[in-house]
């Protein structure tokens, strides 16, 4: 049965109903704050966000004889909008309840715009994007370069890494094969695993540790497989493909950090299966494909749109294979999608 499309009017009234229940949710939190804070609290110390819920959030201490344990703390009034990777100043209270009372400054942040098109925080201080696919359901390149953007404008170290490799046939090698030679002769880093059946899941634990990791990936293509291989006894829910439509189903629901024996961190992020663009401008998408860079500022004309204008030096990187044709259709694609002001 076909999904009801709510009209303007019903969409504004839902909209309304929830930031009043936000407000509501927000004023018996400060009440909870003042309540906690004119009672007795511990010291301040630091502390790391580990999973977020609402208008709480877990702080796993970092110090102290608190050190390692975990916390469902409130926040203060003042403060910004916290997200999982995160580094507080918190006091703790009694029962496991803290109260936070600073953000310590990030060092990178991953965003993506929310419903309304609002820039919003999803992950803090990670420095390396894993960027998942897998044979089923069907890898595209526009999702994987549009990930690539992502973590160039953000600037975090991408990894793309090809999950499901025991899926790999006669009928799917090919395609695959040529997929992947255009992000290894560009020179990004590519692992090819199974959470499966183990293949590869050394070298990848290898690889992620020392590192605050995240995966993304449109769902389906076993992120949380992979959690629960990396990490026995997490025990992350998995989904399964739609019959009716090959794609994943999503799994994951609120973005949580986990801690790697060997030392490092992964934040297990919700799966979407198409990341938004509507933050970036053109310049942003062009600094994303890398191949572009010694060519850009080259074109016969500065406002040149590398479609069919006479001395586009783009152009001409395609015809002389500098830029592959995969990746110029991509390109193509994704200015195509942006807000008209940025085209």
């Amino acid at each position: 049965m076909a999904k009801r499309q709510l009209n303007r009017r019903q969409s504004w009234r839902i909209e309304k109903i929830q930031e009043e229940r936000a407000t509501r949710a927000a004023r018996r939190e400060s009440r909870t704050v003042e309540e906690l804070e004119g009672g007795d609290l511990g010291p301040e110390q630091t502390g790391l966000v580990i999973a977020h819920f609402g208008v709480q959030v877990e702080v796993e201490a970092q110090e102290g004889e608190h050190g390692g344990q975990v916390f469902r703390c409130h926040l203060r009034a003042n403060l910004p909008a916290l997200v999982t990777g995160d580094r507080v100043v918190w006091r703790p209270g009694n029962q496991g309840i803290g109260v936070i009372v600073a953000q310590l400054p990030r060092q990178s942040e991953l965003c993506r715009p929310d419903t309304r098109g609002q820039l919003k925080p999803v992950a803090a201080n990670v420095d390396l994007i894993v960027i998942v696919f897998a044979p089923l359901p069907e890898p595209h390149a526009n999702l994987i370069d549009r990930y690539l953007i992502a973590a160039e404008h953000a600037g975090i170290t991408p990894l793309l890494l090809l999950n499901k490799a025991d899926l790999i046939d006669a009928q799917n090698e090919g395609t695959l094969n040529a997929l992947l030679a255009v992000y290894r002769t560009l020179g990004y880093p590519l692992m090819e695993v199974s959470a499966h059946d183990g293949a590869g899941m050394e070298a990848l634990q290898a690889r992620l540790d020392g590192h605050v990791s995240v995966f993304v990936g449109q769902s389906g293509v076993g992120k949380s497989s992979l959690v629960n291989s990396l990490l026995p006894g997490v025990d992350t829910r998995v989904g399964a493909l739609s019959e009716m439509t090959g794609k994943g189903t999503h799994t994951t629901t609120t973005a949580r950090l986990f801690h790697f024996p060997g030392g490092g961190e992964l934040i297990d992020s919700p799966g979407i299966r198409e990341l938004g663009l509507g933050h970036v401008s053109r310049s942003d998408v062009e600094a994303g494909f890398i191949e572009f860079q010694d060519l850009l500022g080259h074109c016969r004309f500065r406002d040149c749109k590398h479609d069919r204008e006479p001395g586009c030096a783009l152009l001409k990187g395609l015809e002389q294979g500098q830029i592959q044709p995969q990746r110029m259709a991509s390109y193509r694609h994704i200015i195509s999608s942006l807000p008209e002001a940025d085209y």
